[in-house]
């Protein structure tokens, strides 16, 4: 325990699993204007021909239409400029000295297991909470991945890791699952006490911070810009490093392995490039991130203050700074998630489950055995995420907070 800062701490009764007959949908006093508005017919707030609010829109405008413009006219689409400076400017965003373009997230972190030497034989340790992505790149490597449970943040549980490392551990994965940054200190801890590599599937969390600290700071991490990603480049990835080593075996290793010799290589490489029209987006989303992460941040405030306490919330750690690629309710054992969904549905609302099968019970892990992981098989069947991208109106989160609190009030009155 004394490997990963202290008590392991567990998903307490009393948060989403709490009976209901002891709950009550909490109000502030502070304005019972606001609080009429919340509670008003969604109806009236969103009328039904406007259609779903989307669980993801992506924010893409004329600098982004400019910018692909000017590439198709230079002439130059792929591995030019523009890629160099979106890995240059990411990077340093990110808290690191290098970064790597790739063709999405998924081969960023298999460029960067290889990068830290791992392959047949190995086992690494990682979230059975994630998209199954992230076993696979580890799967295709050769190595065999390895599930340790998750804590109330929905994030790795470093007590669950530190009892799963053996001889034949070599890394640890760390999802930052949904934009909220886990526990790196004490993973960094851990990793160093037992010779661990320790890669971090950043994915979802661009931009995110530990202690006002950027995720490059505590090691290679891995990114997508994936279409619905806090910010995109249609399909895309990147590694993030401060190992001049990694950086060129993955920068190698996307481009066929190039030698220093034209059309000679020195080992069977890859086709994971970055075109550079995807990098020029890159670019101008870059440029916007810091406006994307308030506008989540502030909608996933709103819900905080004004949806029931009714859902139960993961736990964010004080510090940990958030960037709401998904907001995250958990429904309370004994009541339907689906029929939850079904009913936003009804009322205006899109929504999202991610994920509803941890990947140890994944047909293609089912093998491994693994050891239960009851946390995250717990997650997996009650939450459910609602619309927080930046394209939410006023009036949309309004209306989100009011079909949730209609569906909270409806089981309460039961």
């Amino acid at each position: 325990m004394a490997d990963c800062g202290g008590r392991r701490r567990r998903c307490p009764r009393s948060g989403p699993n709490r009976p209901i007959a002891r709950t009550r949908i909490l109000w502030s006093p502070q304005s019972w204007r606001e609080r009429k508005l919340i509670t008003a017919r969604r109806h009236a707030i969103r009328p039904f021909h406007e259609g779903l609010i989307p669980i993801a829109r992506p924010q893409l405008g004329v600098e982004e239409e400019s910018a692909v413009l000017e590439v198709m006219r230079s002439g130059v689409l792929t591995q030019g400029e523009r890629t160099r400076a979106f890995e240059e400017a990411f990077a340093a965003a990110m808290g690191a000295r290098y970064g790597v373009t790739t063709s999405n997230g998924s081969t960023a972190l298999y460029l960067a297991l290889l990068a830290h030497g791992i392959g047949p034989g190995d086992e690494v340790i990682t979230s059975p909470l994630t998209f199954i992505a992230t076993a696979n790149a580890i799967k295709h490597t050769g190595a065999v991945p390895v599930f340790a449970d998750v804590d109330d943040s929905l994030n790795l549980d470093c007590a669950a890791v530190a009892r799963l490392i053996g001889p034949r551990t070599k890394a640890i994965v760390m999802v930052h699952l949904h934009g909220n940054p886990g526990d790196m200190d004490s993973f960094v801890r851990l990793a160093e006490k037992h010779g661990l590599h320790l890669i971090q599937d950043a994915c979802q969390a661009v931009g995110a911070t530990i202690d006002g600290r950027p995720l490059g700071a505590f090691g290679t991490a891995v990114y997508s810009f994936y279409a619905t990603k806090n910010i995109t480049t249609g399909e895309g990835g990147m590694v993030i490093t401060n190992d001049p080593r990694v950086a060129r075996t993955c920068a190698r290793l996307r481009h066929q392995a190039y030698s220093d010799r034209p059309y000679e290589h020195d080992e069977a490489g890859y086709n994971f490039r970055m075109t550079e029209i995807q990098a020029a987006i890159g670019l101008v989303q870059l440029g916007r991130l810091e406006s994307i992460t308030e506008h989540r941040r502030r909608h996933a405030a709103f819900y905080d203050r004004w949806v029931s306490r009714w859902y139960g919330r993961p736990r964010v750690a004080p510090g940990r700074g958030h960037v709401y690629h998904q907001y995250t309710l958990r429904v309370p054992t004994g009541w339907s998630r689906e029929e939850v969904r079904l009913q936003l549905h009804q009322m205006g609302v899109g929504t999202g489950v991610y994920y509803p099968l941890p990947v140890h019970l994944q047909p293609p892990y089912l093998s491994l055995h693994n050891p239960a992981c009851p946390v995250a098989e717990a997650a997996a069947k009650d939450m459910v995420s609602v619309p927080v991208h930046p394209g939410l109106r006023e009036e949309d989160r309004v209306a989100v907070a009011a079909a949730l609190n209609s569906i909270a009030a409806s089981t309460l009155a039961d």
